[in-house]
């Protein structure tokens, strides 16, 4: 076979290859140019996390050059079992030879070895045999970083900014995660100089992660980044990897926590908002075709159909989001009619809202150390010394950069804040990026036009960081501490929170 491709190679003044399955069967043949082969699309054979594609690839070159750069990342985008080349001479004959194969684990940096033998004669390798001790330890290696039988995913930063910046959005992009149940094997940050349009990071960079999927046996990549849907397409077109952004996440994980009618339908509609312009002709989601009335008929595209379908859905679930809210309305009548004050709990998400709604309510609301653990909002009665009471609620959390399609969609929910009469801004005491946390909350507030009411700010979680330090922190903020799990430091607040309601109403001494 060597002979034979060295021949036509050297006639043709082409690259010329085969893949080969691990039968040694030929799959395909293909006919390059004199530097360059193109390897098809190889979706339709073997894969998945751990795993090889069970194709190797010999090809020739024609000018003496080793293994190219461009070999070797396509080794790794297509996760090939080998890839091989054969320098042809000026006679048309088969020279050394070098093959190149990924490791289960970098060595040095490295994440593929690479060896030549002088001549097809001294070729010795038992190929199956080498290729199922290489699967089985990319197996046992992938295996081993996966605590339960879970999605595995590597995260993604890339950006231009200071790398410690990166650091801590990806170590929030990993907690996203985790409340997605998804099992993080690895994660990446890529400083750039300017964010490629097209790839956002670089071909190389991309070739290192789809060899760092392979070696942890992930097929997921979750991007920091915000993906265009071009970006999308050219990511999953480059590494046939699954691509998701921050955006897609998020919108996952408020999927997984939508319990009522009105939660599911927000997040049914942000969904297809976002889904929108990501359509493509290949998405066969929702394919059927319609006819007769109220159709247009089997002459459109799946793409079209696909599109008026996510327009005609979107329109119905906004006239229900409509008589949702005309329905909320009217409970918020009823309640001004009983002259109950509003307490609405507002924050960055995981920052112990809910908590917080149980110590003061004595309620047992659902209450994890995870983001977004509260998506619909719980209203409790709240009573105050001398018999007076407030209704009390605990709203979804608010995080850095909130898709605007969420935003858009929970309009209606977050409308509530509007009828409240006092606002407890709670922040988490024990967070690094505790300013930042809470300068995102009030940019929130006021583009909600908000920001005006009375405003608590309350600093939960102080009994981790001891009574001195959590009082200098609260002092230094302008806020109350407070511990939602230590019920007794509540007292403070809640004399506070009395104050600002009934600010004309005499003190108990009198």
């Amino acid at each position: 076979m060597a002979r034979r491709l060295a021949l036509l190679s050297r006639e043709l003044n082409r690259q010329l290859a085969v893949l080969l399955t691990r039968k040694g069967e030929i799959a395909c043949v293909i006919a390059g140019d004199k530097k360059h082969i193109h390897i098809p699309d190889t979706t339709g054979f073997r894969g998945g996390g751990g795993r090889l594609k069970g194709l190797r690839c010999i090809h020739t070159h024609l000018s003496g050059e080793d293994l190219s750069e461009e070999d070797l990342t396509d080794m790794a985008l297509l996760a090939l079992d080998m890839i091989a080349c054969i320098k042809v001479d000026q006679a048309g004959l088969p020279g050394e030879i070098s093959f190149a194969h990924i490791l289960p684990q970098a060595k040095d940096g490295a994440y593929w070895a690479v060896t030549r033998v002088p001549d097809t004669g001294r070729l010795n390798v038992d190929f199956l045999d080498f290729i199922q001790g290489l699967e089985d330890e990319l197996g046992r290696s992938a295996s081993g970083k996966a605590t339960l039988k879970r999605e595995k995913a590597i995260l993604v930063s890339v950006g231009t900014g200071p790398r410690w910046q990166q650091k801590a959005r990806l170590e929030e992009l990993g907690n996203l995660a985790a409340s997605d149940d998804l099992d993080v094997v690895d994660s990446v940050i890529q400083t750039v100089k300017k964010i490629d349009s097209h790839f956002l990071i670089g071909k190389g960079k991309l070739s290192e992660l789809s060899l760092k999927c392979v070696q942890n046996g992930a097929d997921l990549l979750v991007f920091e980044n915000d993906l265009t849907p071009a970006q999308v397409k050219s990511l999953t077109d480059f590494t046939e990897l699954r691509i998701i952004d921050r955006t897609q996440l998020i919108l996952d994980i408020f999927a997984r926590r939508a319990v009522s009618r009105e939660g599911k339908i927000q997040v049914e509609l942000a969904q297809l908002q976002y889904l929108l312009p990501r359509l493509a002709t290949k998405n066969t989601a929702m394919s059927r075709l319609t006819g007769g009335i109220g159709g247009r008929g089997p002459g459109e595209t799946k793409l079209e159909i696909n599109r008026r379908r996510v327009h005609e859905r979107i329109a119905r679930l906004n006239r229900e989001l409509t008589d949702i809210a005309r329905q909320r309305q009217e409970r918020r009548r009823l309640r001004a009619a009983k002259n109950l004050p509003v307490i609405s709990i507002v924050g960055y998400t995981n920052a112990g809202k809910s908590t917080l709604l149980n110590a003061l309510t004595h309620s047992r609301v659902a209450a994890k150390n995870r983001l977004f653990e509260t998506l619909d909002p719980s209203s409790r009665r709240l009573r105050f010394p001398r018999e007076r009471e407030a209704i009390i609620t605990d709203t979804v959390g608010f995080i850095r950069d909130l898709p605007p399609n969420l935003m858009d969609a929970f309009a209606s929910t977050l409308e509530e804040l509007q009828e409240a009469d006092l606002l407890l801004h709670v922040v988490d005491a024990t967070s690094p990026s505790i300013e930042e946390q809470k300068e995102t909350v009030e940019r929130l507030l006021e583009k909600l036009g908000i920001h005006l009411l009375p405003r608590l700010l309350v600093v939960n979680k102080t009994d981790q960081l001891g009574e001195k330090e959590g009082t200098q922190l609260a002092e230094a903020l302008g806020g109350i501490p407070a511990s939602a799990v230590n019920p007794s430091t509540l007292t403070p607040l809640v004399e506070e929170m009395k104050k600002l309601i009934w600010p004309h109403s005499a003190s108990p001494a009198s």
